[in-house]
């Protein structure tokens, strides 16, 4: 391609709106464009690299054994009723209505269609196993797009589907996916950590992501310093700090004026906080008709018709983790209590006691607190509190789980034995993938069976495994960019070879040679982005360095006179004078890291 001809411009300054490395160099090299919050169009310069990421993900999930299938952005939005997951998505779908006024949806993700799709073609358990993938729209209404590719409302997803007739053959096309990923985003230059995840909204009974840790990320992981585990803190397990053993004393109140906080409260009295009760409040929004979520418990369940109000508690040393405690609700959504709720359901903001608390709250306890005894909670008056109040004796709780937030500092679940183990740390990532065992979270509801050997019917498990093309653009940007620009990985740049032609209107001699070498590089099957535009050598210069393609040659009349091109690595910096003759036959292997390059069709 000459520059002279290409669609589109490089910026010089950093447009406003961009908050990431990423963000900022896109736009700036002229590899997006955005339309409107959360929606991007691909310039030509990002179309090619995005399509070399594609040709990535194919050759693996081909490799692994999967059928690429194309499947309707447009769905019936009855399918995500029978799932029930339309009322857990809520305002994340997309929905429309057709000119007979039948619901429709804009796939967030694509669970249901390939079920569907599966059983319509499927009747024995000789057609398993089977892996279906396609790479495919989705939408989803983010509330705040944000990070330029990482959060937007219109991306390109790879999601694929497994079907199996038990749990031994879901393990084996798990652990398919698994390693296919694990070489995706390795040939894609995006280094990855494999964490323990929450399933969210997509179900099943276990997950985990592939994390691209970065400062910019939006979440959080946790990882031990000793052994090989990690976990999003949405899911993450830790080992409380122990409590003391004590004997139950008797209940005392004690005045507290103004110590309405934990922080506040262990100053006043001279207590850790790990000696205190923390209450936090939330509304459990309703879910009528929903199916369960597997870590919901019976009273959790029972409750869900109504809106409900939530008392948590926590050790006074601990926080409270949302997820933890939506997942205890049968995945509920939840949000905080306002003032004035609080005070309806009968609670004293800041002094609020679970002993005693109004029938119609619910009340859920973390694992921490019947561990912990002679704590001091509130009184549920205004100014007081009460010290020596212990589980069991004094109050009981609906439900008793861990949903406590592990943080730094904390011991590692997997290694910590006595005195001895891990410890935990916190990092910053972005989700680069997500693979969930999903079991009969789908083609149960959905009445999914297949004959069994024994002639019986059996229903299918099934795993589903999703990446997200754009993030996985811009997390390549991330790890690959310096104070100039992108130095994009070989395996899926834009151009293998950046040609840059200088003085060519001046001298006919060096423009001929360099229309000469860009042919010879197409001819040797390397794609080229020929400047052959009239502009100066610092403007050439910068907007190599900014468009980040690997290889860049230079063809000048000072080269053209001492027989040389000058050969420079773009994340190297140092140039090369090689023999004009010469450089074709040495850039194959040097242009794509020592492997063929990837070519364009």
């Amino acid at each position: 391609m000459r520059m002279s001809r290409a669609f589109g411009n490089t910026l010089r300054e950093v447009p406003g709106e961009a908050d990431t490395a990423s963000h900022q160099l896109l736009l700036r090299a002229g590899f997006v464009d955005q339309l409107m919050a959360g929606v991007y169009s691909w310039m030509p310069l990002g179309w090619r690299t995005k399509r070399r990421v594609e040709a990535i993900i194919r050759e693996e999930m081909d490799a692994a054994g999967a059928q690429e299938v194309h499947l309707p952005a447009l769905q019936p939005v009855e399918l995500w009723e029978q799932s029930g997951r339309k009322q857990a998505l809520g305002e994340v779908l997309f929905q429309l209505m057709d000119r007979r006024e039948r619901g429709l949806a804009l796939g967030p993700t694509h669970e249901e269609v390939a079920t569907r799709l599966f059983a319509d073609h499927t009747s024995s358990y000789r057609d398993l196993p089977v892996t279906l993938y396609q790479v495919q729209t989705k939408f989803r209404d983010e509330a705040r797009p944000r990070g330029g590719l990482v959060r937007v409302r219109e991306f390109t997803m790879k999601d694929a589907y497994s079907f199996d007739a038990d749990d031994a053959g879901l393990d084996e096309s798990y652990r398919a996916m698994f390693e296919a990923y694990r070489r995706i985003f390795d040939r894609c230059g995006v280094p990855t950590v494999p964490v323990e995840a929450d399933s969210g909204a997509i179900g099943g009974k276990g997950s985990q992501e592939f994390i691209f840790l970065t400062d910019t990320g939006e979440d959080t992981i946790v990882l031990c310093d000793t052994c090989d585990y990690a976990a999003n803190t949405e899911k993450a397990e830790f080992i409380r700090p122990p409590a003391a053993p004590e004997d139950p004393l008797p209940l005392e109140p004690v005045d507290t004026p103004g110590a309405t906080t934990i922080e506040a409260l262990a100053a006043l009295l001279d207590v850790p906080a790990a000696k205190t009760a923390k209450a936090v409040f939330f509304m459990a929004m309703a879910r009528p008709g929903a199916a369960s979520h597997p870590a919901a418990s019976a009273v959790a369940a029972a409750s869900a018709e109504r809106d409900t109000p939530v008392f948590a508690v926590v050790r006074g040393d601990l926080e409270v983790n949302e997820i933890k405690l939506s997942n205890a609700l049968d995945g509920r959504a939840l949000r905080p209590m306002t003032d004035a709720e609080v005070s309806e359901h009968g609670l004293v903001a800041g002094y609020a006691s679970p002993i005693d608390a109004p029938s119609h709250v619910l009340v859920v306890a973390d694992l921490s607190i019947p561990d912990s005894p002679n704590l001091v909670a509130g009184a549920n008056q205004e100014g007081t509190h009460l010290r020596n109040v212990n589980y069991g004796r004094d109050w009981t709780a609906a439900i008793v789980a861990d949903i406590a937030l592990a943080q730094a500092g904390h011991r590692c679940p997997r290694c910590a034995e006595g005195e001895a183990g891990g410890t935990l740390r916190t990092a910053r990532g972005i989700e680069m993938g997500h693979v969930f065992r999903l079991d009969y979270t789908y083609t149960k509801p959905m009445d999914v069976t297949v004959s069994g050997a024994d002639g019986q019917q059996v229903t299918p498990t099934m795993g589903c495994y999703g990446i997200g093309l754009d993030r996985l653009v811009a997390a390549a940007v991330e790890q690959h960019h310096d104070e100039r620009g992108i130095t994009w990985p070989a395996s899926i740049a834009p151009y293998d070879v950046h040609l840059v032609g200088l003085g060519l209107t001046r001298d006919a001699e060096v423009a001929a040679d360099a229309e000469r070498l860009y042919e010879e590089l197409r001819a040797a099957g390397l794609d080229v982005l020929f400047d052959d535009r009239d502009e100066s050598p610092g403007v050439k210069f910068n907007d190599a360095d900014l468009i980040g393609i690997p290889m860049r040659l230079t063809v000048s009349s000072r080269n053209h006179k001492a027989g040389v091109v000058e050969v420079q690595r773009r994340a190297e910096g140092e140039a090369e004078q090689v023999a004009r003759g010469e450089v074709v036959a040495r850039l194959p292997s040097a242009a794509s890291g020592g492997a063929a390059p990837t070519h364009m069709q």
